[in-house]
C-alpha cells in the first residue's frame, strides 16, 4: 500500500462512524467461545504440534497438545483433592512456566486462580492469604520458609509444593534441606502432572469467576479484583485482532500480574500463537532472547524503555523481529525509540485490573521509514492491521503528524466511556476529569472487590465504574491520559501533571528514572513540586546542572522547587512507585506537618 493510500486509511479511521451494531459486537465477542480453556483445547485438537509455550530459561518447547494434557492432569488432580467449582486457590510461585500450567489447571477444575506476588512475606503475605481464604495453595520450595513463618497467622491449608529437580535452571542444592511445617497438609506438584490427562469434566460459563487479582495500591490494604471468564475475553478482545499464528509474543513479566498472565499468555492462547517466556526482564539478554525466539511483540513497562536505550546506538539496532511493541506509560520519545529499533507499530491504550482493556491506540511509527526488515517480519501486514483497526474502531495515528502525548485512543466497542467531574457531570472536550466506563454486556468488568461491598459500590456509583484516572477527550472522542486522580498539581493557577514533569525529566541523558509529586506550598492553598531523581549508573548529576536543563525543557510553573537525588525510588511489591513515601521523607526534612 502506498503512503498516499495509507494516508487515506488514517483519514478514514479518524472520520468514520462505528458500523457495528450491538448484535455485531456481541457476535464478535462470543462467536469463537468465551472460555479460555476451551480455546486451548480447540487449538490442541487442531494444531497438536504447534508450539504454544517456549520456555527460554531451559530452551524447552511445549506444544498446544502437550500443554493441554499437562493442565488436564493438574485439573483432574485438583478434583481428586476435593476442589470444587468456585473454590479459590492461591498461587505463590516464581517460575512462570509452572505458574502458567497451574493457572490453566485451576481453571480446568473450575476453581479460581488467585496469584500472590512472590516478593510478599510476613504480614503482607498473611493478609492476602487470609483475605482470599483459599481451599489450597501452590508454593515453590524456595518460598516455603515464608509460608512457615506465618503459620500462626493463617489457617492450616493444603499446600502443593513445586520442587525444581536437579538439572532445572532454578534448582538449588540448598533447597534440599527445606521442609514444610507439619502445620500444613503437604502435596507434591510433580505428582499432579503424571495423572489423568483426559478432558476435565467441569461446566464453565462466561459469568463464572476465573481469577482474583489484588491491586497493590500505595495506601490502604490491597483489594481483590474478582474477574470472570468474560473479563479475560474482554481484556484480549481488541489486542488479539491484530495478531495471527505467525506471531510470537515475548513475556518476561511476572505471572501474578495481569500483563504477564493474561495480556501475554491468554492472548497467545486465544490467537493460537507462541508465547516465548523468561523468568524476568534482562537488559543484557533482551535482544538475544528476541533473536532466539523470533518474537514479534513485547510489552515494555516503565523503566524498561530507558534501560534499553542506554547502550550506545548501532546502525544495526533495527535488525530485529519486533514489529508491535506495547509501551506503558508511553514515553514522549517513543518515536525515537521506534525509529532506532525498527518498531513498525507502538501500541498503547487504557488497561486496568478492574475494567480490562478500556481503549486501544495503534501508533504507526515508521510510515515510509525503515522498520522491521522484510526478511524478519512476521504476523499481519501493515495493510491488514490498518483494515482491522477500521473495522473495530481502533484509533490509528501517524507518529509524525498526530498528537500522541498521553494518548489512550478510542474506547473499546465493548464499553461506553466518558469524562466526569467531581459531581459525575460530563466534562466538555479538553477538560480533565475522571475516566469512567460502563459495560455494554454482562460480566465484562470486575464483578466485585472481594469481600469489600462498600468499595465496590463506591467504584460503581451513578452507574459508571470510576477508574481513578484523570483524563480528557477531544472533539473526535479520542481519550488522553493526564494523571492518576490526586496527582494533578496546582501551581500558580496552573494545573500541572506529575506524569508530564516526569516524562520531561526522564528525557535528560543522565536520568534513569524520577518520581514527581506535590507537597503543600509555604503560602496559600497551592502546592510545590518535588522530584526524586535516580541518575544513570556511573553518571554524576548535580542539582545546578539539573536546574539549568529544566529551565530549557519546561515552563517556569512546572519547575520542581525541590530536587533530591537518590539511588532508587521506593516501590510496592508490584513495582509501582510509592510517592507517598517520598512525600513523607521530604516533608520531614523540611519540617512540614
Amino acid at each position: 500500500m502506498s503512503r498516499e493510500a495509507l494516508g487515506s486509511e488514517y483519514k478514514t479511521c479518524k472520520a468514520r462512524e462505528v458500523v457495528m451494531n450491538y448484535y455485531d459486537i456481541k457476535n464478535e465477542l462470543t462467536k469463537n467461545g468465551e472460555i479460555v480453556t476451551h480455546i486451548l483445547e480447540r487449538w490442541a485438537r487442531q494444531e497438536k504440534n504447534r508450539t504454544f509455550v517456549y520456555y527460554g530459561e531451559e530452551d524447552r518447547k511445549y506444544s498446544f497438545r502437550e500443554f493441554d494434557q499437562i493442565t488436564n492432569s493438574i485439573g483432574n488432580a485438583l478434583l481428586s483433592l476435593g476442589i470444587n467449582k468456585g473454590d479459590r486457590i492461591c498461587v505463590f510461585l516464581k517460575n512462570p512456566l509452572i505458574t502458567s500450567m497451574v493457572m490453566f489447571g485451576i481453571w480446568k477444575a473450575g476453581a479460581v486462580f488467585c496469584p500472590i506476588n512472590f516478593n510478599y512475606k510476613g504480614q503482607l503475605l498473611a493478609y492476602q492469604i487470609n483475605d482470599t481464604d483459599p481451599r489450597a495453595t501452590f508454593v515453590e520450595k524456595e518460598l516455603m520458609p515464608l509460608l512457615n513463618d506465618i503459620k500462626d497467622l493463617i489457617k492450616p491449608i493444603p499446600v502443593i509444593v513445586y520442587t525444581p529437580k536437579e538439572g532445572d535452571h532454578d534448582y538449588k542444592p540448598v533447597l534440599e534441606g527445606i521442609t514444610l511445617d507439619t502445620y500444613f497438609e503437604e502435596h507434591f506438584f510433580v505428582e499432579m502432572t503424571k495423572g489423568d490427562t483426559s478432558h476435565v469434566d467441569v461446566d464453565l460459563q462466561y459469568m463464572d469467576n476465573a481469577s482474583i487479582i489484588y491491586t497493590s495500591g500505595t495506601t490502604g490494604s490491597p483489594k481483590g479484583v474478582v474477574q470472570t471468564y468474560r473479563w479475560l475475553n474482554n481484556y484480549v478482545f481488541n489486542w488479539r485482532r491484530i495478531f495471527n499464528q505467525e506471531d510470537v509474543i515475548y513475556n518476561d513479566l511476572p505471572m501474578y500480574h495481569v500483563a504477564g498472565a493474561f495480556f501475554n499468555l491468554v492472548r497467545a492462547a486465544w490467537v493460537g500463537c507462541e508465547c516465548a517466556m523468561w523468568d524476568k526482564f534482562s537488559v543484557k539478554d533482551f535482544w538475544s532472547r528476541i533473536a532466539k525466539s523470533n518474537s514479534t511483540s513485547a510489552v515494555l513497562l516503565d523503566v524498561m524503555v530507558p534501560w534499553l536505550i542506554n547502550p550506545p546506538e548501532s546502525a544495526a539496532d533495527y535488525k530485529n523481529t519486533l514489529n508491535k511493541v506495547y509501551m506503558a506509560p508511553m514515553p514522549q520519545y517513543h518515536h525515537d525509540v521506534a525509529k532506532r529499533f525498527g518498531f513498525d507499530f507502538v501500541i498503547t491504550g487504557f488497561g486496568q485490573t478492574e475494567t480490562g482493556s478500556g481503549s486501544i491506540c495503534i501508533i504507526d511509527e515508521l510510515d515510509g521509514e525503515q522498520g522491521t526488515p522484510p526478511e524478519l517480519y512476521k504476523g499481519m501486514s501493515k495493510e491488514e492491521i490498518i483494515a482491522i483497526a477500521r473495522k473495530f474502531d481502533i484509533h490509528v495515528v501517524d507518529a509524525k503528524k498526530d498528537e500522541t502525548k498521553g494518548i489512550l485512543g478510542k474506547p473499546s466497542l465493548l464499553f461506553e466511556a466518558n469524562i466526569l467531574d467531581d459531581f459525575d457531570e460530563e466534562c466538555p472536550p479538553g477538560q480533565a476529569g475522571e475516566l469512567v466506563f460502563r459495560p455494554k454486556f454482562p460480566s465484562l468488568f470486575v464483578k466485585e472487590y472481594f469481600k469489600k461491598p462498600e468499595a465496590t459500590l463506591r467504584a460503581f456509583r451513578n452507574l459508571w465504574f470510576h477508574t481513578g484516572d484523570a483524563c480528557f477527550k477531544n472533539e473526535d472522542g479520542v481519550y488522553f491520559f493526564v494523571d492518576r486522580m490526586g496527582s494533578v498539581i496546582r501551581v500558580k493557577g496552573e494545573f500541572v501533571s506529575s506524569y508530564q514533569v516526569e516524562d520531561i525529566i526522564n528525557g535528560h541523558p543522565k536520568v534513569n528514572i524520577c518520581g514527581v509529586f506535590p507537597i503543600p506550598a509555604e503560602v496559600g492553598n497551592e502546592q510545590d513540586i518535588v522530584t526524586f531523581i535516580v541518575p544513570n549508573p556511573g553518571e554524576q548529576l548535580g542539582e545546578e546542572e539539573m536546574r539549568e536543563w529544566i529551565k530549557e525543557a519546561m515552563p517556569k510553573f512546572m519547575w520542581p522547587k525541590y530536587i533530591r537525588f537518590v539511588e532508587q525510588l521506593p516501590e510496592t511489591p508490584t513495582n509501582k512507585i510509592e510517592k507517598y513515601k517520598m512525600r513523607e521523607q521530604i516533608k520531614k526534612e523540611l519540617g512540614i506537618e
